[in-house]
């Protein structure tokens, strides 16, 4: 039988599983990966799958379209989910995962298949010939991203800017001014809340307003997308926005009170041992120093010990509905796909699944067999018709909601959430048949 091979370009959490699900189908996968001789700048591990913002993997309930999403690609054998369901630290309702435990397993799976040959190298231009599936993410190396803007064209690439949160040792936050819970109490009280009253909570927002930022080459606020906020943009935009977003106390009862605090800042696990935890909803691109200044103007922050600041970093995609089909398929040239949040798709688990889909389908091509073709009504599917619907106009880079699914056609009583689980367990209905044809070709290890 010939040997069937694809390049993969890029080992992120797409391009991992993109280059296991081919070759879990008998495909030869050639993984080029350019660390660790070369990092960028958001970068610190060597390994793979490396979560550069944060170690949530957000909402694992199926009334959340995440945790659909999760679940799907649970049910299809996800190389990501499995390995953070095994490094998983509790998060309430969230999955995160201690974060060189999740990508040193990604790592070592992907090394050890003996279809997946790593290849430490920096891809500067397309492979001219064979099957590419491209998923160097929105860090793409200078060199690759300015072939491909001579290949796309000027109008074919967009961009905006992403931000990391800080992170803290746990010795270092002072408890006396802070509790241990999840929101409404909902599984174990894992996060660290820092109560801040109405006095310390303005006196805060105005220094982040008029904080000095580290400047960044062509960032204007209105080039951030709007899901991974930087924080300071959000203080500038009114002394109320953060207490309505990051900082809300809706669900978190101080014990010392009693009462909601008029304001809380929520530090998550960002490791197993509960030794470092990052300040949740924290992107930002302040200078160090103002950093230190400003983020230790929260009680129970006022000697913390940063571990790492903050950073600010510009993100680069694509104008996908107008060059990939539903498949992530390039559409002047279909041997090579593109993959993961260059692709438009926001979010580690929306970038997995992208990766997810294109290997399935693309060992199916490879193998002669006819497409799944994940329906909308599916989360997977909605996010890659999503991706490719011609008729998006201003395409913006997009996390996984049940507003771009099919809606039900008829009303659910008890509210949004009793109506999102129904979307849910129609989406489960959907999968439930082609997980059949989906897993044809794979071969037992």
């Amino acid at each position: 039988m010939e040997q069937k091979n694809v390049i993969v370009i890029g080992a992120g959490l797409a391009g991992s599983e993109a280059a296991w699900q081919l070759a879990r189908r008998g495909i030869f996968v050639e993984l080029h990966e350019m660390k660790p001789a070369k990092k960028t700048d958001a970068h610190t591990s060597e390994d793979f799958a490396e979560l550069v913002c944060s170690n949530s993997l957000r909402s694992d309930q199926l009334e959340n379209a995440v945790g659909l999403l999760k679940e799907e690609m649970r049910r299809l054998d996800s190389l990501i989910l499995s390995c953070a369901d095994a490094t998983r630290v509790e998060a309430g309702g969230a999955l995160a995962v201690d974060r060189k435990a999740f990508s040193a397993l990604v790592t070592e799976r992907i090394r050890s298949h003996p279809r997946i040959k790593v290849v430490s190298r920096e891809d500067c231009a397309l492979p001219e010939q064979g099957e590419v599936i491209v998923a160097t993410g929105p860090l793409t190396s200078d060199a690759l991203a300015d072939h491909l803007q001579a290949l796309f064209g000027e109008a074919s690439t967009l961009h905006f800017y992403d931000a990391a949160a800080p992170l803290v040792a746990f010795e270092s936050v002072d408890m006396d001014s802070a509790f241990f819970a999840s929101r409404y109490n909902k599984g174990t009280p894992d996060y660290i809340n820092c109560p801040m009253t109405a006095e310390e909570y303005s006196a805060f927002v105005t220094e982040l307003a008029a904080a000095e930022e580290t400047e960044v080459h062509g960032f204007e606020d209105k080039h951030v997308f709007e899901g991974c906020m930087p924080v300071e943009v959000m203080a500038r935009r009114g002394l109320d926005t953060l207490r309505y977003g990051p900082l809300k106390p809706r669900g978190l009862v101080d014990p010392k009170t009693g009462k909601e605090p008029y304001a809380v800042v929520q530090l998550r696990k960002d490791n197993a041992q509960g030794s470092i935890y990052n300040l949740v909803g924290f992107q930002t691109h302040l200078k160090f120093p103002e950093q230190r200044r400003v983020f230790s103007m929260i009680p129970a922050l006022k000697s913390a010990q940063f571990l790492r600041y903050g950073k600010m970093h510009r993100n680069t995609y694509l104008d996908s509905p107008r060059m990939l089909n539903r498949y992530y398929q390039y559409l002047p040239d279909p041997r090579i796909s593109f993959v993961g949040q260059m692709t438009g798709v926001e979010g580690y688990v929306e970038s997995a699944a992208s990766g997810m889909l294109a290997g399935i389908e693309t060992a199916r091509r490879l193998l002669g067999l006819p497409p799944v073709d994940f329906p909308a009504e599916t989360a997977i599917g909605a996010l890659g018709l999503y991706v490719s619907n011609p008729s998006v106009t201003q395409f913006q880079p997009m996390n996984i909601n049940f507003g771009i699914m099919p809606p039900l056609g008829y009303r659910v009583k008890g509210g949004k959430r009793n109506k999102n689980a129904v979307i849910a367990q129609r989406a489960l209905e959907a999968l439930e048949p082609l997980r059949v044809s989906a897993a044809e070709g794979v071969i037992c290890e």
